[in-house]
């Protein structure tokens, strides 16, 4: 499992636009909020993705940029996204090599086999992780105001 203090693991995955995309693209000038979830549609994975979709003005003035991920499939993450009009990058990590690197997978939920875990991860520009949080219980939903509030620290510290 990824730990604070470590560097993140690169990566390059599939957007909803089926586009390969890598994590050190996005480092650099930026905080970066990397989600995991278990399943687009899912009643939980909703209301935590429109979550963080409502809270996105304060994300972005505090120079932080969320990629959610799951093992779902691009074109599904893509409907997913459309419906509930995310503003921010959806990867999908269909064949599980970004959870097994992370260490979040869900060896079985309800008969699923090798889903993520529900976690945040916020990374230093440099791509360090500065952040760790992960739940075994799939219906526990992240601490949205401690990562905002630590993305806003970590923003001061980094970038400002």
């Amino acid at each position: 499992m990824v730990e604070v203090g470590e560097k993140a693991p690169d990566f390059e995955l599939l957007d909803t636009e089926l586009k390969p995309r890598k994590l050190s693209e996005f480092l650099g000038k930026r905080i970066v909020v990397l989600l995991t979830f278990p399943a687009a549609f899912s009643s939980v994975c909703t209301k935590e993705l429109c979550t963080f979709r409502d809270r996105m003005s304060i994300l972005n003035s505090a120079n932080a940029e969320v990629i959610a991920i799951s093992v779902d499939s691009p074109f599904a993450l893509k409907a997913f996204k459309d419906a509930n009009r995310l503003n921010f990058t959806l990867l999908s990590d269909f064949n599980k090599e970004v959870i097994t690197k992370y260490g979040v997978v869900h060896e079985n939920l309800l008969g699923l086999k090798g889903v993520a875990k529900r976690s945040a991860f916020i990374i230093a520009p440099d791509g360090t992780v500065l952040y760790k949080w992960v739940s075994d219980d799939p219906l526990v939903e992240p601490p949205y105001d401690e990562i905002i509030k630590l993305v806003n620290e970590f923003n001061k510290k980094y970038l400002g």
